[in-house]
Formats: structure tokens, sequence, C-alpha cells
């Protein structure tokens, strides 16, 4: 089996599980890896994450022109801008799963930290996200947004949308924003009561782990 057939195969298997499981729903959402020649394969604009076609998945040359496949997901500024601005960048995965959109519409969250400290693998696998404004969907402006972090951030939280991960390939990226989403759960489910959170010195020991 080919490297290109591979990674199709295993972008299908998991968009499949993210779409059973509820973190993303209808033609939502939308991934995108990249190959070892830099060329890349996104999924297309108004798929369902939970019905693709390896076959039709789009391939995108070293400069996200089109190469074959239907057309990439409309979304392609976002990814395009995470693999411009950091360099290790193997994936992109952006959802619009529930709780994590639910914490962007909430007062008060802190807009170059969003998603609090809760649990040791926010820390080791997500760091910190950069909670972004308001973009209509598509709109290329996300994607210049996302390149003025300047490679700083591997995940960002689109307000009222949802998140986007960079990871250094597909299945780091899927497990990140697994872990991006679950502590937004327990962000929202905590609200009010106060929960411990990790400290300082907590923190640091976990970036020498990660």
């Amino acid at each position: 089996m080919s490297e290109e057939t591979k990674l199709r195969e295993e972008i299908c298997l998991i968009a499949k599980s993210l779409f059973d499981r509820g973190l993303t729903y209808g033609a939502s959402g939308n991934i995108s890896a990249r190959l070892s020649d830099g060329t890349v394969l996104m999924t297309p604009t108004g798929s369902s994450l939970g019905f693709l076609d390896p076959s039709r998945i789009s391939h995108l040359d070293a400069d996200f022109k089109l190469l074959s496949g239907d057309t990439p997901t409309k979304e392609i500024h976002l990814h395009t801008a995470f693999y411009e601005t950091r360099e290790r960048t193997g994936a992109v995965v952006h959802l619009h799963s529930t709780y994590s959109v639910a914490l962007s519409m909430l007062p008060d969250i802190n807009s170059d930290d969003a998603l609090p400290a809760l649990t040791p693998y926010t820390v080791m696998r997500v760091g910190k996200v950069k909670l972004l404004p308001f973009f209509l969907p598509g709109d290329a402006a996300m994607g210049d947004a996302v390149k003025g972090l300047a490679g700083r951030y591997a995940a960002v939280l689109l307000a009222n949308h949802g998140p986007v991960v960079a990871g250094r390939d597909l299945w780091s990226a899927v497990f990140a924003m697994e872990e991006l989403e679950e502590t937004a759960k327990l962000a929202v489910l905590t609200r009010g009561l106060n929960p411990r959170m990790l400290t300082a010195d907590e923190i640091r020991q976990l970036n020498a782990m990660s």
C-alpha cells in the first residue's frame, strides 16, 4: 500500500470516528494531512466526515493548488496558514464540536489562553489555545488571523464556530483535538464552581515532559 493510499484511508477512518462520536455533524469539519513529498490531502468542501470516499479526497500540491479529487474545503485558508507558519505541521483538524464552541461564546474568556489548565494532557497535548474573533465561514481572513500568530499556537478557537488544531502528524492532531474538546467540556461543566486548576509549577513540570 502506498503512503498516499494509507493516508487517505486513515483520514476516512478518523473522520468517521469523529462523526460517529458526535464531535462533528452534517457536513461540518475538515481534515488535512501532508505527505512526505510536500503535497497535502484535504477533505472536500460540502462533504460529511462520516461518509468520505478515499478516492475523492482533494490532493493539493505544495503550493496548495488542486492536483486531483474534489474541490477542497472552503476552510482551506485555515489549514494553509498552519502549514505556512508552523514548519513541523503534518496535519490540521477543524471541528464544530459542541463544548469547544460553547466555551468560545462565554464571556470573560482569556483570548490568549482560552482553554483552562484542568488536566495534564491539556498542557502536554494541546498547550495554550488562542481565541480568535468571529469570521464568516470560508473567509480568508481566518487564515490571515492564524498567520498573524506567527506559529506561536498549535490550536485556536474560532468564536461561535469551533476549534482548529495542528499536529506533527494526523494522529497527534486528532488526539490533541479530542483533548481540547474534553477540556472544554470540563470547563463548561465546572464554570462557576471554582475548580482546582493546575498550578504554575505543575504546568512547568508537564511542559518539561512533553
